[in-house]
């Protein structure tokens, strides 16, 4: 399993960024696949998931900024991110789960076993 992240930068708040997650070896259409962040002061954060059916969740944090989506025909997902706050500044990743479920409410953070190497995202004020 691979998954290769890219898209990360340097924006100034309130300007946007795309990030993309390639997988292969993996299908993420069918199963719960999702973005972290992780900054040495908060540690990791869940930011959004989408499962097999396509329902999505958000932390609050990012809540009505934020947009993660798949594209199943490149088996790809993304994470559309507007409104960008500098407290958003954290390396992302990208994560599947290691069971391939459809459902993402079953799926502990432990489980996002599958992970990308990350890409920086910092949010200048």
């Amino acid at each position: 399993v691979r998954l290769v992240e890219s898209g990360g930068g340097s924006v100034q708040a309130g300007g946007s960024l795309r990030l993309s997650c390639a997988a292969s070896g993996y299908t993420l259409s069918s199963s719960c696949v999702g973005w972290f962040r992780q900054t040495p002061a908060k540690g990791r954060e869940r930011v959004a998931t989408i499962d097999g059916a396509g329902s999505t969740w958000y932390g609050d944090s990012v809540k009505g900024r934020f947009a993660i989506s798949k594209d199943n025909s490149r088996n790809t997902m993304y994470l559309q991110m507007d409104s960008l706050k500098p407290e958003d500044t954290a390396m992302y990743y990208c994560a599947a789960d290691v069971f391939s479920r459809p459902v993402c409410t079953v799926v502990d953070d432990v489980h996002f076993h599958y992970r990308g190497q990350g890409t920086q995202v910092t949010v200048s004020s």
